[in-house]
């Protein structure tokens, strides 16, 4: 017998599996996986990535992570008529309230959200447009020292991460932005970030701040309500924090706000 004879069978079991594996669900399977998959991300408090959510069905339903993702841009077109909206950020997927009714849901809380220092978010643009950077390069660029305890808010607000230290003398600690801070923000990758020139200077820096400005204000934190302290009570610890107050004098030279 030929080798074509030979390896025939083969060739034909070979044609026949890749077709196999690109038949894709019915309608009906696929609307049924569409509802699992909603019932799934209404339930998590976090965001589902598509590896867990196949680790979750995979196996009982037997669909593929491209069911999946099918059965997710489905469900996505469904609900977004509505108020709510299928959001893909940093860690997956999740379905959140669409931004223009964010003034009425908050209602349903008597805390206010935190109103972040002008501080802070110029430390924050710096990390995101620079990382990874050190606390002096932050320093150098904007011109006065900056708060541990802003730093320190950064990173309990999982929105910055000390990455390593940079081979220099001192061995300065490196940071850059977090997985958290993507979802907060709801960016899929630090690629969605508005473009911006290399920052150099306080201009370049005001314009990175901006864009981040606005989102940081709709990121709530219940936990650490905007107090509204009265002028000369405890101001200087809750703008080192990076919690803006209520006005008061202009700080002293060298001093972050």
């Amino acid at each position: 017998m030929s080798d074509a004879a030979e390896n025939s069978p083969g060739d034909a079991s070979a044609m026949v599996e890749p077709a196999i594996q690109e038949q894709e669900m019915d309608a009906s399977a696929l609307t049924r996986l569409e509802h699992v998959l909603e019932a799934l991300l209404l339930s998590s408090d976090q965001p589902l990535s598509l590896d867990q959510l196949h680790r979750l069905l995979g196996v009982d339903l037997g669909v593929t992570k491209k069911d999946l993702r099918s059965a997710l841009d489905q469900l996505g077109r469904r609900i977004a008529h509505g108020a709510i909206e299928l959001m893909e950020v940093g860690s997956g997927f999740r379905i959140q309230v669409k931004r223009d009714y964010a003034e009425w849901v908050g209602r349903l809380w008597q805390e206010k959200p935190p109103r972040y220092s002008r501080a802070l978010l110029e430390t924050l643009a710096l990390v995101c447009y620079r990382q990874p950077i050190t606390r002096g390069e932050i320093e150098d660029i904007r011109g006065v020292a900056v708060s541990s305890n802003i730093l320190r808010t950064l990173q309990e607000r999982g929105w910055i991460r000390e990455l390593g230290v940079k081979e220099v003398p001192g061995r300065p600690m490196l940071f850059g932005t977090t997985t958290q801070f993507l979802d907060d923000f709801n960016l899929r990758s630090l690629d969605e970030l508005p473009a911006l020139p290399e920052i150099k200077d306080l201009d370049q820096l005001d314009a990175a701040m901006a864009r981040l400005e606005q989102a940081a204000q709709r990121v709530g934190d219940a936990a650490s309500p905007d107090s509204g302290a009265a002028p000369g009570t405890e101001a200087a610890t809750d703008t080192a924090a990076g919690v803006e107050p209520v006005e008061t004098a202009t700080p002293a030279s060298g001093a972050d706000r």
